[in-house]
């Protein structure tokens, strides 16, 4: 088994590192890693709906989807993800996660496996797990909450109040702690790292180092900037849902939308409201459809448009702001 621990911390990479060794390697992996502040969704969930999208923006908290299924997490410099990559097809998350209880009981924390896929201490949850299986290799990863920042976890994972209405796997949340709360001597993020990565070398006969190559790393940029990093992959591959959502504008009216995104397209958009206007709103209705859901697309095509026709004294900040 190849041990690697993953010096790089950019999210779009990462998952990119996960496809990589997943399909291009014949070996067994064990990996450790962490990410710059990133939300990272499952491969069927709706990317909108798990997350507070203005709060995500504001602090540049990067959105990425990855190859497994599950519920949204997030992540940052003091969460450390652990990915096995094993030969056969093998769904047992007990088993995956073993080394990670006993490396966490040998230093005096209560940890556990509970439920379907979690891993506790004392009831509270510090990491979710997730799987997917590829030609006869089954790739396991989890997250480990170690210093994480509570409050921007909390916040990121918190969508605003919008109604969305689709089929998409949706998260659940849980009480959660990080792993530091409950350690009997202080360790960083980076030593507790080192300890689980010791404790896989001495402990599997199989397991050896690996660094990632000049050639490795050369591909997985390759597959970060044509997948893991572009808006079609992260938010074009939600599946289809409904959301609607008012807004006020500075004038004094309201207006609703009712939108149907598919493919990451405006399907169908239904504009309401108490605002003034003299021309068709479905005037504009008809413009956005088929537009990409994309702030600066919308924008572009309401630009041809003088909006104060349909809404009087309305911006298009202040209907873009609706439709997200």
């Amino acid at each position: 088994m190849l041990c690697i621990t993953n010096p790089y911390t950019d999210p779009y990479f990462n998952m990119a590192v996960e496809e990589y060794i997943l399909t291009e390697f014949a070996e067994e992996i064990f990996m450790l890693w962490r990410n710059e502040p990133a939300v990272i969704v499952g491969r069927n969930q709706n990317a909108h709906a798990e997350i507070n999208l203005e709060f995500v923006k504001d602090k540049e908290i990067k959105l990425v989807r990855r190859l497994t299924g599950g519920g949204a997490v997030f992540h940052d410099l003091g969460n450390i993800n652990f990915t096995f990559v094993k030969n056969g097809a093998d769904p047992d998350f007990r088993k995956f996660t073993q080394p990670i209880i006993e490396v966490l009981q040998a230093l005096g924390v209560n940890a556990c496996f509970e439920g379907r896929n979690d891993l506790t201490i004392n009831g509270k949850k510090f990491s979710g797990n997730a799987m997917t299986i590829s030609k006869d290799r089954t790739l396991e990863h989890g997250t480990m909450l170690f210093a994480s920042n509570m409050k921007d976890l909390s916040n990121a994972l918190k969508p605003n109040p919008l109604k969305f209405e689709d089929k998409a796997v949706k998260s659940t949340r849980s009480r959660v702690t990080n792993i530091s709360e409950h350690l009997q001597k202080p360790l960083t993020v980076l030593q507790f790292r080192d300890i689980i990565m010791n404790f896989m070398l001495e402990n599997l006969s199989s397991c050896r180092p690996y660094a990632f190559t000049v050639k490795d790393v050369d591909c997985i940029n390759e597959l970060k900037w044509e997948k893991y990093s572009t808006r079609e992959w992260n938010f074009g591959r939600s599946p289809a849902y409904r959301f609607a959502k008012a807004v006020k504008t500075a004038a004094g009216g309201t207006v609703e939308f009712h939108i149907d995104i598919n493919g990451g397209l405006i399907a169908g958009i239904r504009i309401f409201g108490d605002f003034f206007g003299y021309k068709n709103i479905a005037d504009i209705e008809n413009l956005l459809e088929g537009c990409p859901h994309i702030e600066k697309e919308i924008a572009a095509r309401l630009s041809k448009i003088n909006l104060s026709e349909y809404i009087i004294n309305a911006t298009v900040e202040e209907l873009i702001a609706g439709m997200f």
